[in-house]
């Protein structure tokens, strides 16, 4: 009997694939959407510590853009469903200094200022033409698809990212977005200050397009747009 209803209960136990668990909180937000869309900057790896692998599960689908050839490699693989994208994400199509540490690294990043406060310095620097999350949408197959998820997640390159990102169409329900204190030794959860964050750039564009911040996991911060209720 104590066998049968732990199988019972671990049913309806949800896995988490993301590194913070934030997942979790993303899934129970969409848990009355059962075919919706996501947008994923920084993708990574197709499962392990993922934003929206647990969505995919659930017969969600989206874009995964990621500055690294083998990760989107991986995601070719497991994610067949996606739209899956190589490039380098910014404000403008110009050339960018990629600052690469090794392949499949959630280390590389385009921000110089990130790369200066690490101990561990990058292999090599690679220049490369940007491409904006604009036209990347626009040239997908999700062009005039409604986007239920945005999430961010590129080493400090997040608020150019979304600089000149248009909030007004595409109208986001939910976005995840990393911040990063590089003043801190650590970027563990107990150094993490809600002070820095209120007032950080990243913070303040996303309140000014129309949204509110609902939870904080770690280093990502979950935001909603002000009008979006959840399905019923």
């Amino acid at each position: 009997m104590l066998f049968l209803e732990k199988i019972y209960y671990e049913k309806y136990t949800k896995k988490s694939y993301s590194l913070t668990s934030v997942d979790l909180v993303i899934d129970y937000l969409f848990k009355n959407i059962s075919k919706g869309v996501y947008i994923d900057v920084g993708c990574n790896h197709p499962i392990k510590f993922n934003n929206t692998y647990l969505l995919y599960k659930r017969g969600w689908s989206g874009i995964n853009i990621d500055s690294d050839h083998d990760s989107i490699k991986l995601f070719n693989k497991f994610r067949i469903n996606d739209f899956n994208v190589r490039n380098i994400v910014s404000d403008d199509e110009n050339v960018k200094k990629l600052y690469f540490y090794h392949k499949r690294s959630a280390l590389n990043t385009l921000s110089k200022k990130l790369v200066d406060s690490r101990t561990s310095k990058p292999s090599k620097i690679i220049e490369e033409k940007s491409v904006t999350l604009n036209k990347i949408i626009e040239d997908s197959p999700y062009q005039n698809s409604k986007i239920n998820l945005l999430s961010v997640d590129i080493e400090n390159h997040e608020f150019e990212a979304l600089k000149n990102f248009n909030f007004l169409k595409y109208k986001v329900d939910v976005l995840v977005v990393e911040s990063t204190d590089t003043n801190l030794k650590k970027l563990e959860m107990c150094n993490q200050a809600l002070d820095f964050i209120t007032k950080s750039k990243i913070y303040n564009l996303i309140l000014k397009n129309n949204y509110k911040f609902i939870n904080w996991i770690h280093s990502d911060l979950v935001f909603v747009r002000n009008d979006f209720h959840q399905a019923e």
